[in-house]
């Protein structure tokens, strides 16, 4: 069962507001660090953790200006963008000037500060509607909430076409609203995003304007999200916070690794507390504080507890353990009851973009890691703690 519930506060959320500065930035944190990265690494598969779906840019109004619309002066600033389609985001509140939002018609002066949110997809393709079963969890007319199941693609790119979570939410809401596009409601509601294997909770909008709500609070990382895993090895703490940068690994670029000194990369924090201690594995809570690419696979490894089963990471070998024949075959039937990353979006929490009421959302853990943490905990009842 999937439950929820209202509040006015979450004692555990620790958000952290974005810097302010005059250039582009990525909505969520969860984006390529690397500024000179290659268009071929900028179409890397869809089954990463990537949750930056929309940019924020900044600009400084020049002292010179002359007092323009608004539209007309963003218009000229946008590739292959038309004046209605500027209007509408306008209108849906994606733009603010001074911190306020306004209408198509103000006009822009010396000093003023604009600030857009667009939809920035390197992988963007379009999205065909297909008829699935998707598990809704929470739907009214502003905003739809779905338990997201393993091997699904979150959003169309390039090898996934067809079959992804995204083309099932264009055909319930065709349902709903015949006259409803990517262009009335960009990539048909989608804010953030979870990577293929990983399976749980994610938020989508079904107007501009809850769109707008709530890539607003993406950025600026007031949004709840807690996640449970299975990782390799016995943690030291019961609780600990792991505050190191995060960017592309120079060699392998379609992984990320941490950069604890700061020298490179973006600022990311992941709070840990341990749930299960099961010898050779644990089960952790993982809060985002702030939501870079494979954050919580990248961090978790960073301390020696790279997540099970995590084929990227070289969680799909043995790391921690016996050296004995029997307890290899073990494993090898974890890995197969539980054949991907060990990791479950299990709490999300937002404020309501129409009512502006804190909800909050769990799912229970689905079968296939409820099942390895069941195997784990009869494997080690009557086995001593032993490494090779």
């Amino acid at each position: 069962m999937i439950t929820s519930h209202l509040s006015g506060k979450d004692p555990s959320q620790k958000a952290s507001g974005p810097s302010k500065e005059v250039a582009s930035m990525p909505l969520s944190d969860n984006s390529s660090t690397d500024q000179l990265q290659s268009s071929a690494d900028d179409q890397q598969d869809t089954d990463q953790e990537l949750e930056a779906l929309y940019e924020k840019k900044v600009y400084i109004i020049d002292g010179g200006q002359q007092p323009l619309r608004i539209d007309k002066w963003m218009q000229a600033r946008i590739e292959y963008a038309t004046r209605s389609k500027v209007q509408k985001g306008i209108d849906a509140g994606f733009l603010t000037v001074n911190g306020k939002t306004v209408k198509s018609n103000y006009k822009v002066r010396p000093g003023d500060e604009v600030v857009w949110l667009h939809y920035s997809n390197p992988e963007y393709s379009e999205i065909k509607p297909e008829q699935m079963d998707l598990d809704i969890v929470y739907e009214d007319d502003a905003v739809m909430v779905i338990n997201k199941v393993p091997g699904m693609v979150v959003h169309p790119g390039v090898g996934n076409y067809t079959g992804t979570l995204l083309n099932g939410v264009a055909y319930h809401l065709l349902q709903q609203n015949p006259e409803i596009n990517d262009d009335t409601l960009p990539r048909f509601g989608l804010v953030h995003r979870i990577d293929k294997n990983t399976t749980g909770l994610i938020v989508l909008a079904k107007t501009a304007e809850a769109a707008s709500h709530l890539a607003k609070q993406f950025f600026e990382h007031t949004v709840t999200r807690k996640y449970e895993a299975v990782v390799w090895g016995d943690l030291k703490e019961e609780e600990g916070t792991i505050n190191a940068h995060i960017a592309r690994h120079e060699r392998f670029r379609k992984m990320f690794t941490t950069y604890p000194d700061g020298d490179k990369g973006k600022h990311a924090i992941t709070h840990y507390k341990v749930l299960q201690r099961l010898n050779y594995v644990s089960v952790v809570e993982c809060i985002l504080e702030t939501g870079r690419t494979h954050q919580i696979r990248v961090h978790m490894k960073s301390i020696g507890h790279t997540l099970f089963n995590d084929h990227e990471y070289g969680g799909d070998r043995i790391l921690k353990g016996t050296i004995y024949t029997k307890y290899k075959q073990f494993v090898d039937n974890c890995f197969e009851l539980c054949p991907r990353c060990a990791l479950h979006a299990k709490t999300l929490g937002f404020t309501h973009p129409v009512t502006n009421e804190r909800m909050f959302f769990d799912s229970p853990l689905p079968a296939d890691m409820e099942g390895l943490i069941d195997k784990w905990t009869r494997y080690i009842q009557h086995r001593p703690l032993t490494e090779d």
